[in-house]
């Protein structure tokens, strides 16, 4: 593991898309190099979801998916064992469960040593986010390792018209999690995605205790930043939004880059963070907030 030193006394940072992974052509497609990359969390992410392997609801009108894949380290080859799985997406209908105790189309597992996981639910289909824009079929994934990088990605599915007009889906670091759906004797879908996880790449706790808490901002919400595994999540006004990756220089960033945020440590013990964000227009977007608790100087 690789731990990286908070700079206690910082500047402001112009930030800039970093590259998750190179593109290759495989003889027949443009596909994304390892590590498998990042994507983002979305709102609708529930931490808690059941140890289950079975996700399908009685009398659904969905199509039986079985998604499956192994969890592998740094080098592309040695299996995770014990490797924590998270998976959530919508229903037949496009809709999420975000509040009830059944935590529908929701589950989690640990792999085995052999470091795979399968899951039996549905195909999800693509619903819309906005009034213009629709966002392509997927699924989210959370994975946690404690010797690797902790990961939040998303799969979408070949053939999806919607996935040009997508701003996660259409990043060219997406490309390799497009992935093909065949189908088995029972003519039930089924979609393999391996993982592959990267270095560890962190913030000493010291660092975390100062940078994490309750922030009020300039567009008048309060944002929240907790640690996770070995990840900074944020709320907005009390809801899950992102998860963020240390990447030096006091900066933390969500997945595909569309998250960035810079903390500064103030001399009198005082915090600001100064966030800044894609919107569904791809413009970026500045907002500061100062810390509602000081920290001892």
């Amino acid at each position: 593991m690789k731990r990286r030193n908070f700079i206690r006394d910082s500047s402001f940072i112009a930030f800039s898309i970093g590259v998750f992974g190179k593109i290759k052509w495989d003889g027949k497609a443009f596909v994304g190099e390892d590590p498998t990359t990042t994507d983002i969390l979305g709102p609708f992410y529930r931490p808690g979801a059941p140890f289950r392997t079975d996700l399908v609801q009685p009398e659904t009108k969905g199509e039986i998916l079985h998604f499956s894949g192994t969890i592998l380290g740094k080098d592309g080859k040695t299996p995770l064992k014990n490797a924590l799985v998270e998976i959530w997406h919508c229903n037949e209908n496009g809709a999420y469960d975000n509040t009830s105790d059944d935590y529908v189309y929701r589950s989690s597992w640990r792999t085995r040593d052999d470091g795979k996981y399968h899951f039996r639910t549905i195909l999800p289909v693509p619903y819309k986010a906005g009034a213009t824009l629709t966002r392509p079929a997927h699924i989210h994934m959370r994975i946690s390792e404690t010797t690797m990088q902790d990961l939040v990605t998303q799969v979408y599915f070949k053939g999806d018209q919607h996935i040009a007009e997508d701003m996660s889906s259409s990043d060219p670091r997406s490309l390799h999690r497009i992935l093909d759906i065949s189908t088995n004797d029972k003519k039930e879908k089924v979609v393999k995605f391996d993982v592959i996880l990267k270095e560890e790449y962190t913030l000493d706790a010291a660092a975390y205790k100062k940078i994490t808490g309750l922030y009020a901002m300039n567009d008048k919400t309060m944002g929240e930043f907790y640690k996770d595994g070995d990840q900074l999540f944020v709320k907005v006004n009390g809801q899950i939004m992102e998860a963020m990756d240390y990447k030096g220089n006091n900066t933390f960033e969500g997945g595909l880059g569309q998250v960035k945020v810079q903390f500064e440590l103030q001399g009198n013990g005082g915090v600001k963070a100064i966030v800044n964000y894609e919107d569904d227009n791809r413009k970026w977007i500045t907002v500061e907030g100062t810390k509602l608790l000081k920290y001892p100087a």
